[in-house]
C-alpha cells in the first residue's frame, strides 16, 4: 500500500477530488490517470452518498449523477482494485459515516487495505466520535484523516496531536464549492498544527484558481481541489479527462512556485 506521507515528500502536494462514477467509472479511470500524468500527488476519491451534507451544489450534482448511474460501494472497490494495477500514487476515500457503517466498518476497512486505499475522510464524523471507526481502521492500516475547520479554534491542537496521514484544513465555513476569495487565516491554523504534529496538512474547500492554490500551498503542505474539477466533468462528461489533466497541470505548476 502506498503511504499517504509519500505524497508530501517532493515539495507541496496537489490533491484533486474526483467523484467515482460521475458520469461513469470508465470516465473516472481516465480522469484519475490524466490527473496522475499531470502531477497529482494524491487522489481523493468520493464515494457517492444520497445526503452529502458537506457538499455544495456542484459535488451534490456529481453524487446524484453517479448514484443514478447505478454506482455502489462494491463497484467502487472493484474499480479501485483494477486501477491500482497502474496507478501507484496514494489514494484516499472521501465519504460519509453512514456509507462505512451500512457497508460494515470492518469489511470496509479490509477492502481499503486490499485495494491500497491509504486513508478515509469522513466530514460528518466529529473528532470526539472517531473511536467508532478508529481501532478498526488502524487494524487495517487505514488512516482516518482529521479535518480542522476555521471554527475548530481551541480544538486544533487536540485534533493535530492525534492526526494520521495528513490533516485536511477546511479553508472556509459552509459547504464545498469555489470561492472568489478565501479569508480564513490559514497561517494561524497551520502554526498551531505545526506546534503539535509533524503530520502534513493540506488546505481544501473553495480553491478554484492557480493563484488560490499557490497561496494555500504556500501557507501549508498542499492544496485540495474538488468543485472546480467536478465542474469540468459536468461540462465535458465522458470527454473530460484531457481538460482535467490540463487543469491539474496548471494547479501543480502554480503550487511548485509556492
Amino acid at each position: 500500500m502506498s503511504n499517504i506521507k509519500t505524497a508530501f515528500q517532493n515539495g507541496k502536494a496537489f490533491i484533486p477530488f474526483i467523484t467515482c462514477g460521475d458520469p461513469d467509472l470508465e470516465t473516472t479511470a481516465k480522469v484519475i490517470r490524466a490527473a496522475v500524468e499531470n502531477g497529482a500527488d494524491l487522489i481523493e476519491l468520493g464515494i457517492p452518498f444520497s445526503d452529502p451534507t458537506a457538499e455544495g451544489p456542484v459535488i451534490q450534482g456529481a453524487n446524484i449523477r453517479a448514484l443514478a448511474g447505478g454506482i455502489t460501494t462494491d463497484k467502487i472497490f472493484d474499480f479501485v482494485a483494477e486501477i491500482r494495477k497502474d496507478v501507484k500514487i496514494p489514494m484516499v476515500f472521501m465519504t460519509y459515516a453512514n456509507v462505512v457503517f451500512s457497508y460494515d466498518a470492518e469489511r470496509f476497512m479490509a477492502r481499503c487495505c486490499e485495494t491500497g486505499i491509504g486513508g478515509i475522510i469522513l466530514p460528518d464524523l466529529p473528532f470526539e466520535e472517531k473511536d467508532e471507526f478508529y481501532a478498526i481502521a488502524k487494524q487495517y492500516g487505514v488512516d482516518i484523516i482529521s479535518l480542522i475547520a476555521p471554527t475548530s479554534a481551541n480544538r486544533i491542537a487536540m485534533i493535530a496531536k492525534e492526526a494520521d496521514g495528513f490533516i485536511y484544513i477546511v479553508s472556509s465555513l459552509g459547504v464545498t464549492g469555489t470561492r472568489s476569495e478565501i479569508t480564513t487565516n490559514i497561517d494561524e491554523i497551520v502554526k498551531v498544527v505545526r506546534e503539535n504534529t509533524s503530520v502534513p496538512c493540506a488546505v481544501g474547500f473553495g480553491i478554484s484558481t492557480p493563484e488560490q492554490a499557490k497561496e494555500m500551498a504556500a501557507a501549508s503542505d498542499g492544496a485540495i481541489v474538488g468543485s472546480a474539477i467536478i465542474k469540468l466533468l459536468e461540462k465535458y462528461g465522458k470527454d473530460a479527462a484531457p481538460y482535467v489533466g490540463e487543469f491539474v497541470k496548471s494547479m501543480k505548476d502554480a503550487i511548485r512556485e509556492a
